[in-house]
Formats: structure tokens, C-alpha cells, sequence
């Protein structure tokens, strides 16, 4: 394999703009750079590739040569119609760019698109070939557009002039259905290097001539294995790549379905032990509330004098709370003594109210009461509960037959 630094001169004065070549003559002048790029940094890891444009307001070179294709790619993006092709200044600036290339090993070529006329001379055309020759720098040709009387002239002229060995190459390519990149394939400038021209250009052709290629990414493993390889490998990568984010995006979902199902579960449990608690808390709250209940009912009782046979209704818990609270039954025994003692005297002072001699004796102590006296018998009577004896003893003091 031939380790060559390319640069391309590309047309891009006004004369682009015609149609005659599909879809017009710059796209189809870019689609065949793109072509010749690719195989050039195909058919040798360390060939670079520069491009440059000969119009508009003069030579612009948009890349110097580099072995990034998509660097190279994408100044095919930047291309702007405009003004004159100047075909001498383009070759000696590419000449230019080529003398300074970093490694010098490489073997120096131009490639020249000419579309439009050409304003130089004959004479100037064989001196910038002479030049060219004499500084070891091949030179290939692509006319096509514009034919006016001395332009394929000139342009032999300046082929006959660089030519050393059959290193340079000149393409005349009239307009036609057919793409300008695919009638440049089966030219000598794809295979300039005498080995029959690089993979990238052989898989290119097999899909101009068939339309659709049958192989694997478009690719021929036969002809470019590493090509084909590499292709396969970056597959399965982007594959495995794409399977593994679904995997994590679908245990994520799932950790997430889990953690709201869990939550659930433990919002349920939290709700069912707070109404367990509120129960069981009502529940306790509930029998000192009955036990005070049993123990007011018993002090209404005992405050309403009910006899203690009555008060045997109360409930049998009402003995159990006594037990347990030894101040409260301490309190209900010193009730039912008072409810004795009143209820026993009456029966006492019926019997100090009987003894007559104790009475007059408490009479006749006090100051002016005189036991004697009618009307302190009747109160001693009365509250003796003999009030039928006052009675009695009035009749016996009135006369009989008074009122007759």
C-alpha cells in the first residue's frame, strides 16, 4: 500500500449551480470527494487528506491534510458557491500545504475537480506542471462541465507537463444519468497506487453497480475483513448497551412497584394497631369507669338511707373495689355507722323522754320552766309519741256536761 498526502481543489464557482449533473454540479462534486477521501484513508491507516476551494474570493484551504474522515466530511458541509475558479493559485497552494505535511514519507498527489472554464493561458498551465514535476507531486485530473474550445487543451497541456511515470491522470466526464462519483470508480484515479484500488472503493462500487449490497453493514468481509469486523463489533456493543438499559430501567420500575406495595402494607398495619390500641384502651378506660359507677350508686344509696338488705342489689363487682381500695371501704363503713346511729335515735330518746323523773329533774333545773305547767306536759307528751294521754287529760280536767 502506497502511504501518499492528497490534497482535493474543489470548484465551487458559480457554474456549480447548473443541473446537468444530478442534483447539481457541487452536490455531485462533493458525493465524489467524499468517495475518493474514503478510499484514500482506507487503503492506508496513515494517508491524510486535505481540502481546498479555488473560488470565491480566493483559494480557501478548509482542512489541511489529516486521517480524520469525518473532519473531512464535514467541510464538504461548508462549501459556498461564488465567483471565478482560479485553477493556477489552487495547485500551488495545495502544493504549498502538501511541502509542509508532518511526515515526510508519505508521497505527494493533487486531485483537481474543473467544472467551470479556464481563464490561463497554455504557457502557464505546462509552467505550474513543470513545477509540480519537479517537486516529485502527482497530479490527477476530473474535467467535466464546461467544454469550451482550449479547456481540455490546457488541461493536457498541464498533465503532459507534471506527468513522470504514468503517476498523473486526467478524466473527462460528460453530463449523463449517471453520478459523477460512480463513473470516477472505474477510473485510475481510484487505483492510482497500481494495487487495484483500496477496499472502501471495490464495496463502494458493488453498491453503485447493484444498487444494494448483500452483505453485512454493506461491507464485503473478503475484501475489508478489518472493516466488516470492526462494524460488527460496534453492533453488538450499541446491542448489549441497548439491553442493558432496558434492564435497569425495568428493575428500577419494579423496585418502585415493591416500595408503593410495601408502603401500603405498612400504612394498613399502622391503622389496624391504632385502632387495636384505641380498643384495647377503651377497654381499660371502660371498667374503672363501671367500678365508679357501682361505687356512686352505693354512696346514693347509703345517702338516701336505703337499709343494708336493700343495698345487698348492688353488683358483687362493688365488693371486689372495696377490697382493693382500703381507704374507700374504711369511708362506706364509717357511712353505714352514722346511718345506725340515726336511725337509732329515736328509739334513744324515746327512752330518756320515759323516764319522768329524769325529765322533771331537767325541767326544774332550767330557769322559769315549771314541770308542772300544762303546756310543758303536752310537749313532753308529744315527743314522747303519746299525745292521746294530753288528750285524755284535758277531758279529765274540763266538767262534765260543760256545754249543757
Amino acid at each position: 500500500m502506497v502511504l501518499e498526502a492528497t490534497m482535493i481543489c474543489i470548484d465551487n464557482s458559480e457554474w456549480m449551480r447548473n443541473g446537468d449533473y444530478s442534483p447539481s454540479r457541487l452536490r455531485a462534486q462533493s458525493d465524489a470527494v467524499s468517495l475518493i477521501c474514503g478510499a484514500k484513508t482506507q487503503s492506508n491507516p496513515e494517508n491524510t487528506v486535505g481540502i481546498l476551494t479555488m473560488a470565491g474570493k480566493g483559494v480557501r484551504v478548509l482542512t489541511t491534510p489529516t486521517t480524520d474522515l469525518g473532519k473531512i466530511l464535514a467541510c464538504l458541509h461548508e462549501l459556498e458557491m461564488g465567483g471565478e475558479m482560479n485553477l493556477a493559485a489552487g495547485i500551488q497552494v495545495a502544493q504549498l500545504a502538501l511541502k509542509h505535511r508532518q511526515n515526510k514519507n508519505q508521497r505527494q498527489r493533487i486531485i483537481v475537480f474543473a467544472g467551470s472554464p479556464i481563464k490561463h493561458d497554455k504557457k502557464v498551465m505546462e509552467m505550474i506542471g513543470k513545477k509540480l514535476k519537479k517537486n516529485s507531486v502527482a497530479l490527477d485530473i476530473v474535467n467535466f462541465g464546461e467544454e469550451d474550445d482550449g479547456k481540455q487543451e490546457k488541461l493536457e497541456a498541464l498533465l503532459a507537463a507534471v506527468n513522470n511515470n504514468e503517476s498523473s491522470h486526467i478524466v473527462h466526464i460528460p453530463p449523463g444519468p449517471n453520478a459523477l462519483s460512480d463513473v470516477l470508480i472505474s477510473t485510475p484515479i481510484f487505483n492510482a497506487d497500481g494495487e487495484g484500488g483500496s477496499g472502501f472503493a471495490a464495496a463502494a462500487a458493488a453498491v453503485a453497480a447493484g444498487g444494494v449490497s448483500d452483505f453485512e453493514f454493506g461491507v464485503d468481509p473478503n475484501i475489508d475483513p478489518e472493516l466488516a469486523l470492526a462494524l460488527r463489533v460496534s453492533m453488538e456493543e450499541e446491542r448489549a448497551r441497548q439491553e442493558a438499559a432496558a434492564k435497569k430501567a425495568a428493575d428500577q420500575a419494579a423496585k418502585q412497584g415493591k416500595g408503593e406495595e410495601a408502603s401500603s402494607n405498612s400504612q394498613d398495619a399502622t391503622m389496624t394497631e391504632n385502632v387495636n390500641t384505641a380498643t384495647e384502651s377503651t377497654e381499660k378506660t371502660s371498667e374503672p369507669m363501671d367500678e365508679e359507677n357501682a361505687l356512686l350508686e352505693q354512696a346514693f344509696a347509703m345517702s338516701m338511707n336505703i337499709p343494708v338488705s336493700d343495698a345487698s342489689v348492688v353488683d358483687t363487682d362493688m365488693s371486689d373495689a372495696i377490697n382493693e381500695d382500703k381507704e374507700l371501704a374504711l369511708a362506706l363503713q364509717m357511712s353505714m355507722q352514722e346511718d345506725t346511729k340515726d336511725s337509732s335515735n329515736p328509739s334513744d330518746i324515746n327512752k330518756v323522754l320515759a323516764d319522768q323523773s329524769f325529765v322533771s329533774s331537767i325541767l326544774t333545773s332550767l330557769p322559769g320552766v315549771d314541770p308542772n305547767d300544762p303546756s310543758v306536759k303536752d310537749l313532753i307528751a308529744s315527743l314522747q309519741g303519746q299525745p292521746e294521754s294530753s288528750q285524755q287529760k284535758k277531758d279529765e280536767d274540763q266538767p262534765p256536761n260543760a256545754d249543757k
